[in-house]
């Protein structure tokens, strides 16, 4: 593939409602989008999952604007033939900066599938026609609040809810939801919250209330207080932050510190090292599922495609378009269907269209480059 040009647009859209985690709450998205076109016509599209602040990570906005202009952009358009893979070897020698060779990643990978003419889902291996999916629950203003939530949840369709977590929002509010939802499935996530002496907090709390997924407790680099927590445990640890690549991972493997990996596209730079994350997962006989960071359909899209793999084998956190944004950048909208279930696109690439009259509307600023 040849590129004629890359459009990188900043976008914000407002949630449908506040989404609070131990890191803040969120009331808009601000990220960009990248389309790139070949000589040929074709078009695909890449998402940025960076916030305005490095909070999540130590992305932000800022950086992926930066490096996206000086040095990824420049790299893709001067290629006379690039490809993803090719992409992600040119790009190797630049430490971290995943978020924003995910942007570029996801939009090649796009393309090469258009030109194959076939789906991504199909491109990454993928052949599943339905995912299974769960819902995130933020942290709400009181547990009443939370525990109403969680039954509008249930009312749409969600089989499995995620709570949100962090000192002083944990014990009271998860036993309240297992008192008022005795059978359901209930993980927890903490984003990092808390410090390393709590193991034996979360534990007890955790066992008490039947949680099956204790998710990211401690710092990312905390490994050690992650697998003194696993050790044992009647639910499982999963690890998000502290996994961004194969290296991370066969660390947290070798210190028992994982029970369950969370793939994030964005996080781990890309779909081809999400994939091979998860393959590694599955021969050391851990479950492994996609998270979502609050993406647009663009990025949903993607997301999808990865959570068909054969090696996805937990519920994905990636909900309905309608659980985000009022009017999202895709046609058609991602629709929970039976079994708690999203449909995955058949069409070639990402497989829905981009509604760029809505891109419009939501874009703050745009920029077209061209090679040379």
């Amino acid at each position: 593939m040849r590129l004629s040009s890359a459009r990188l647009d900043e976008i914000s859209l407002d949630l449908v409602e506040p989404f609070e985690t131990s890191f803040g709450v969120q009331h808009a998205r601000r990220f960009f989008v990248l389309r790139l076109e070949t000589r040929d016509g074709l078009v695909g599209y890449g998402e940025s999952v960076a916030t305005e602040d490095p909070l999540y990570s130590s992305e932000s906005n800022a950086s992926v604007r930066d490096m996206l202009l000086r040095h990824f952009l420049p790299k893709i358009l001067r290629s006379p033939a690039i490809t993803p893979e090719a992409f992600r070897k040119e790009v190797a020698h630049f430490r971290g900066n995943e978020m924003a060779k995910s942007a570029v990643e996801t939009a090649l990978v796009d393309l090469a599938a258009q030109a194959r003419g076939v789906s991504v889902a199909r491109y990454l291996g993928s052949d599943r026609s339905r995912i299974e999916v769960g819902v995130s629950v933020g942290i709400q203003p009181s547990i009443s609040a939370l525990v109403a939530r969680v039954g509008r949840y249930l009312a749409d369709g969600y089989h499995r809810v995620k709570l949100k977590v962090r000192p002083g929002w944990d014990r009271a509010p998860v036993r309240a939801v297992r008192r008022r939802f005795p059978e359901l499935e209930i993980w927890v996530d903490a984003n990092q919250a808390y410090p390393p002496e709590a193991v034996d907090r979360i534990r007890d709390w955790a066992e008490a209330n039947r949680v099956s997924q204790v998710e990211q407790p401690f710092a990312e680099r905390a490994i050690w207080a992650h697998a003194l927590l696993a050790r044992g445990a009647p639910f499982r640890v999963c690890l998000d932050e502290s996994i961004v690549d194969e290296t991370s991972l066969e660390d947290a493997l070798a210190a028992r510190a994982i029970t369950c990996l969370n793939v994030k596209t964005g996080r781990v730079g890309g779909l081809l090292t999400g994939r091979a994350l998860a393959r590694r997962a599955a021969r050391a006989q851990i479950p492994a599922w996609v998270g979502g960071m609050l993406e647009s359909g663009i990025g949903r899209a993607h997301n999808v495609a990865l959570a068909a793999r054969g090696e996805m084998t937990l519920p994905a956190d990636l909900s309905a378009s309608d659980r985000y944004y009022r009017e999202d950048l895709v046609d058609p909208p991602f629709v929970l269907g039976p079994g708690s279930t999203l449909e995955v696109p058949r069409r070639p690439g990402i497989g829905v269209e981009v509604l760029e009259k809505v891109v419009r509307r939501h874009r703050i600023s745009s920029r077209t480059y061209r090679p040379g």
